[in-house]
């Protein structure tokens, strides 16, 4: 794509406000080497040398959308705990508002924690609690999504469910009710416990993974008919906008209702997978709200979802790195 294009998408997307409403977390890392295996059961030992504490889930969602010139306003939830006071500290160092951000006393800050040595995860250790919010809790997340609905302009509504327990069924009604009645765009990055529960949103974002599973379909991924066909039923039942179906390396598949795209993913040194997701979403969900075309928001999607692929650990996209490479290949 030209470069003064480019420039102007960017610009867009510096004009938009974005509610993304998700299961935060504080993705915690241990680097270190192994040079031996323990002499107390056939695991390797890992001798630490670094430590590092990330936004993670709705967290890194916000990083990504911050990142791409968009201004984020995250609503999550965190415990009152250690990694809690973690999170806020990396909150105001990555200058993100914390308007949204509850804590509740009888929950865990959800905490992922990976070991890496040599340019690679060996372990990871989860902390959380996945049960969901109880009713009075979802009401008071209402009701701040709603006052700073009425305080800001939002553009659009992010669901970033991680299946943490903050994203309740009738948490995600009222707000898809709330936001239709508002004229904002909403878009869904699904987990399994609420995959059918997303009626009526303007972007449904799974990964080929959790579309198999949260319609317990037995298909293959290179089986592009078929997809296409049950995709199409599901788009229709459920009443979503626009279908976004990401396929991992073999690229991402669309379909409008119209019209059914596939768009194969560039060729990547791949390091990490972890949170490719988050920038996928983040760049899509921008693309929808500026008004871009289908075409356009899957090539710069698949493109800076593989750019993040090349950083080992979850990682925002870099901005000068994906205009770089978006000049240089033709976007349409």
């Amino acid at each position: 794509m030209e470069k003064d294009n480019i420039e102007q998408v960017f610009g867009k997307f510096a004009e938009l406000n974005v509610l993304v409403l998700g299961d935060a977390m504080v993705d915690s890392y241990l680097w270190g080497k192994v040079d031996r295996i323990s002499p107390e059961a056939p695991i390797p030992i890992v001798t630490v040398t670094k430590q590092e504490n990330r936004l993670g889930g709705a967290g890194n969602v916000s990083l990504n959308i911050q990142a791409l010139g968009a201004t984020p306003i995250l609503v999550s939830i965190i415990g009152n705990d250690e990694k809690g006071r973690t999170f806020s500290e990396l909150m105001d160092e990555n200058h993100l508002s914390s308007e949204g951000i509850f804590v509740d006393e009888s929950r865990m800050t959800t905490v992922k924690t990976r070991i890496i040595s040599g340019g690679q995860q060996i372990s990871r250790v989860d902390q959380e609690i996945s049960t969901f919010i109880n009713t009075e809790f979802e009401k008071e997340v209402f009701e701040k999504i709603k006052e700073i609905i009425d305080q800001k302009q939002i553009h659009i509504i992010i669901f970033v469910d991680y299946d943490k327990g903050l994203i309740t069924p009738g948490l995600i009604k009222n707000v898809i009710d709330l936001a239709k009645s508002k004229k904002i765009l909403t878009v869904a990055d699904p987990k399994r416990r609420n995959f059918n529960n997303y009626e009526g949103v303007d972007l449904f974002k799974p990964n080929f993974k959790e579309f198999k599973e949260g319609l317990k379909l037995e298909i293959e991924k290179t089986d592009m008919n078929e997809l296409k066909t049950v995709s199409e039923n599901f788009k229709k039942e459920k009443q979503i906008g626009l279908l976004f179906i990401t396929l991992s390396e073999l690229g991402v598949f669309l379909t409008n209702g119209v019209k059914q795209n596939y768009y194969p993913a560039e060729i990547r040194d791949i390091a990490d997978v972890s949170g490719a997701g988050d920038t996928v979403v983040a760049a899509a969900s921008l693309c929808l709200a500026a008004g871009l075309s289908i075409p356009f928001m899957a090539q710069l999607s698949n493109l800076a979802g593989g750019l993040v692929c090349e950083k080992l650990g979850v990682v925002p996209i870099d901005l000068k790195q994906l205009k770089k490479e978006a000049k240089k290949i033709q976007l349409t």
